[in-house]
């Protein structure tokens, strides 16, 4: 097996570094003993050649106190909060484990990077309809300290001259801290900082759960399975075999695949309407993003606008360049079987409301576009954090549908918090819960993008 291989592979590390304690190196091996000495190993080693300083930093390590799934920004924020609140220096041995390796090509000895701010705000518009709603929203927002203020159709026409303002009853601007970022520079921020603060990495696949099962009946009566996930199998990359990896906790941070990555622990699984068949409403939803030229549109002072229909857009760089899109309606979601772009999609759903809200957009070009995937929770669009109540070291931190870069940084403590303390400190997320599912209590937001 794997872990076998594993062993024997750090054995040969072991073996290597005390070679290397003596007086003289490994290859300075004048009365030949080394040389000796390697040809029986060899001799005795299945498939001939051997080699003892083989790099195994690639392999998952055997245990792990926790195991995070999916290295994605939620999943590095999560590593990062967790060894930042540990109560000293590696009291918790934490793994991220993520399939993807095209995700990770800077170099982790280089300085931080900056994230790149671009504090130009958010302007978003509301129609008649949906007037109220924002004004709700911009009270509970400056209730929490952000400087946003309310502009009407006349003030927004005099601080954005370019945008025509019909069917804009009101719009809501956010004036200071708020813009965009690089995400890219984020999650490597996020992934440095926890890999100096003794976090293991692993590029590889789980492709088992392995779990405990203890039977009980609730005060309903109903017959239930409480489980307990105490070894991950982690295919690694270009292998047939498989590293078991004990673990006292997993992290289910794996994004539009944590659905199926919870039916691995047996999720969903059950009868249906019961606490045991609740499964995980997460799915991959594909959305585009497109990139156009417009030397004539709205320039340096354009913020990230989202307009009454949903399009919404942003510059991009200081040539004249610009990013946006829209999401697609229930009966218009794409195939998300692959990451082609649909580029009808942005000429008779894009386009015509751009051009529609800032005129001098009927002459951009589209430079370049590219598809990705949300973590899309179906059931109320909002994110899952916490606990799942029958595979009772199983958390989440997914499911966030688009928003998972905003709320990265608050998700990561949060799900620290609770590990660590037993409960949230900071925010309280428990609304947030699996339970909502089986239940069938919405955590819906208003006005949302």
């Amino acid at each position: 097996m794997f872990h076998r291989v594993l062993l024997l592979g750090l054995s040969r590390g072991l073996l290597s570094r005390g070679l290397r304690t003596r007086s003289r190196g490994p290859f300075d091996d004048k009365d030949g003993k080394w040389e000796e000495f390697k040809k029986k190993v060899q001799a005795a080693w299945p498939g001939g050649s051997w080699e003892p300083f083989s790099d195994t930093s690639h392999l998952p390590p055997e245990r792990a106190d926790v195991v995070i799934i999916g290295g994605g920004v939620i999943g590095w924020s999560v590593a990062y909060w967790l060894k930042r609140l540990e109560a000293r220096r590696n009291a918790i041995r934490v793994l991220v484990v993520e399939r993807d390796p095209t995700e990770y090509l800077a170099v982790p000895d280089e300085p931080p990077l900056d994230v790149q701010f671009n504090p130009s705000g958010y302007l978003l518009l509301a129609s008649e309809e949906n007037a109220s709603v924002m004004e709700h929203n911009v009270k509970v927002q400056r209730q929490e300290g952000a400087k946003v203020c309310l502009l009407s159709p006349k003030q927004l026409k005099n601080k954005f001259p370019w945008i025509n303002t019909d069917g804009v009853a009101l719009a809501s601007y956010g004036i200071e801290n708020e813009g965009w970022f690089d995400p890219w520079c984020l999650l490597q921020g996020l992934r440095r900082k926890a890999l100096s603060m003794g976090v293991y990495f692993s590029h590889g696949e789980v492709t088992e759960l392995v779990s405990s099962v203890r039977p009980m009946v609730t005060s309903s009566g109903e017959q239930v399975n409480i489980k307990r996930i105490y070894e991950v199998h982690v295919k690694v990359n270009n292998s047939l075999e498989y590293q078991p990896v004990e673990c006292a906790i997993v992290i289910n941070a794996a994004g539009a695949w944590s659905g199926q990555l919870s039916e691995l622990a047996g999720i969903g699984i059950g009868p249906p309407g019961s606490l045991q068949g609740t499964r995980l409403p997460v799915e991959p939803r594909k959305r585009f993003v497109y990139v156009w030229h417009c030397p004539q549109g709205p320039g340096l002072e354009a913020p990230l606008i989202t307009d009454t229909s949903g399009t919404y857009f942003r510059r991009e760089g200081l040539g004249g360049h610009y990013l946006g899109g829209c999401s697609p309606t229930e009966e218009e979601e794409p195939d998300n079987g692959d990451l082609e772009v649909d580029h009808n999609f942005f000429q008779e759903r894009v386009w015509p409301h751009l051009a529609q809200r800032v005129p001098a957009f009927n002459t951009l070009k589209v430079r370049s576009a590219w598809a990705g995937y949300y973590d899309y929770n179906t059931f109320d669009q909002n994110g899952i954090v916490g606990p799942h109540p029958l595979v009772s070291n199983m958390y989440f931190a997914t499911g966030f549908s688009g928003h998972g870069l905003q709320h990265a940084p608050a998700v990561g403590r949060a799900v620290a918090e609770i590990l660590l303390n037993g409960h949230f400190n900071t925010i309280d997320l428990n609304p947030f819960s699996f339970n909502r599912f089986y239940l069938g209590e919405k955590v819906l937001e208003h006005n949302i993008i």
